[in-house]
């Protein structure tokens, strides 16, 4: 069920915010408020390592020494929290990996570092996202 609740803005602050509804395709005020606060709630729960989900991302040249066996031996360490896997191979020399993930942040976060700073990685991202507890 949808409440209504009013805010009071400078207007230089509202001219602000109209840009950036403008910028990211939002369709009115309340579909970009409410996608803040669900950004925001997200971002809580990373900060107090609660159950949580995440995508990590890696462009790598698959060429690299043993960089596939390292990549291999670090999800080995952290099976529990990993959901799904999957290998891409890009071109001649470049592979995708990305790895989904769910279990407490600090631990999801761990694991992406890790992998992100594997020497022959050229590209890694954590995507951060909720399961949902406190956001609905």
């Amino acid at each position: 069920m949808l409440k209504r609740f009013s805010i009071s803005l400078e207007e230089d602050l509202l001219e602000n915010f109209d840009a950036y509804i403008l910028q990211h395709r939002y369709s009115n005020r309340s579909e970009a408020v409410r996608d803040l606060i669900r950004k925001s709630l997200v971002r809580e729960e990373w900060e107090s390592n609660s159950q949580v989900v995440g995508v990590i991302t890696l462009v790598y040249d698959h060429h690299r020494p043993q960089l596939q066996e390292k990549v291999t031996e670090l999800q080995h360490r952290f099976y529990n929290i990993i959901t799904s896997s999957t290998h891409v191979h890009m071109d001649h020399d470049n592979c995708l990996e990305v790895t989904i993930t769910k279990g407490k942040a600090s631990d999801v976060q761990e694991l992406a570092q890790g992998l992100i700073a594997l020497k022959g990685v050229k590209d890694g991202n954590l995507t951060m996202s909720s399961t949902g507890g406190k956001l609905y």
